[in-house]
């Protein structure tokens, strides 16, 4: 028999079981929502593959996938990239990795066995992540960025870096925000670079994302953000957040290999005559 309980205390109900929420987190991404880096094209699907959980933020990586499928064009369908990465073909920093959806971020250094190609994750001038072919011996090393310099149990000390590694018993002068060179092979820091006034950065968020200069001056606002000013090789200035700004380079010399752009951002004018030229 229909029940015969009050409509307004049957709503009620309902919308107590719609406040009790859903539990864990979210598994699916739609296509909408995607980070606008990955350059899905709107209409290929409702979904797009949302990145698990790893290393770097939902919108701050490329999940395996995209890259095999929609960048590198190694794969033609979700299964062809499903079927690559199970074979263990795909390596992130030295580890093959068999999840699809295993998230590269910046820096992280991608290499593909079979056709004996590696790529470094960077981003260009428009703040999209490059697909940075790079050498065999370029491939042994990455760059990380210092977040935290901590004590551990006993007193060892430890460095937390941007890709989610910890690493003990760092050079007692690496602080936050300083640069160390990681060798993938062996897990130790070979090299550091100071977040110093003359060394060269790319900007890795913000409106200026993917530009590269060389760190000019250094304005602190306590309570707020630090201001960070730097001077690309055209002469042109610009300034960002200090939590933007990755040391790549002692000097004026970039310790790895930049993209086509090499970190300037042209003017429309610019871009005008050089596609005219």
């Amino acid at each position: 028999r229909p029940s015969r309980q009050p409509v307004q205390e049957r709503g009620r109900a309902q919308l107590q079981t719609l406040a009790m929420g859903v539990k864990g987190a979210k598994r699916h991404l739609k296509r909408i929502n995607a980070p606008k880096h990955w350059m899905l094209d709107k209409m290929g699907g409702v979904w797009a593959p949302k990145p698990s959980a790893g290393p770097h933020k939902t919108r701050e990586c490329v999940p395996l996938i995209v890259l095999l499928r929609n960048r590198l064009k190694y794969a033609l369908t979700y299964q062809e990239a499903k079927m690559i990465v199970k074979q263990r073909l795909v390596s992130v920093d030295g580890k093959p990795r068999t999840e699809m959806r295993y998230p590269a971020g910046f820096m992280d250094v991608v290499s593909l066995e079979k056709t004996n190609e590696h790529f470094r994750m960077l981003y260009d001038v428009r703040g999209r992540f490059a697909i940075h072919r790079i050498q065999a011996e370029e491939a042994k090393y990455k760059l990380c960025k210092v977040k935290a310099v901590e004590l551990g149990p006993k007193k060892v000390p430890y460095i937390v870096t941007h890709d989610g590694r910890t690493i003990r018993y760092p050079d007692p002068s690496i602080d936050k925000n300083d640069v160390v060179k990681f060798d993938i092979e062996t897990g130790k820091i070979t090299d550091f670079f100071k977040f110093d006034v003359g060394n060269v950065a790319m900007v890795v968020g913000g409106k200026n994302s993917g530009r590269v200069g060389v760190i000019t001056t250094r304005e602190r606002h306590p309570g707020s953000f630090e201001i960070i000013h730097i001077k690309d090789a055209n002469g042109h200035t610009f300034a960002t957040r200090m939590s933007y700004v990755f040391v790549i380079g002692k000097g004026n010399r970039p310790f790895v290999s930049l993209p086509k752009s090499r970190g300037i951002k042209l003017t429309i004018v610019e871009n005008m005559s050089r596609k005219k030229a």
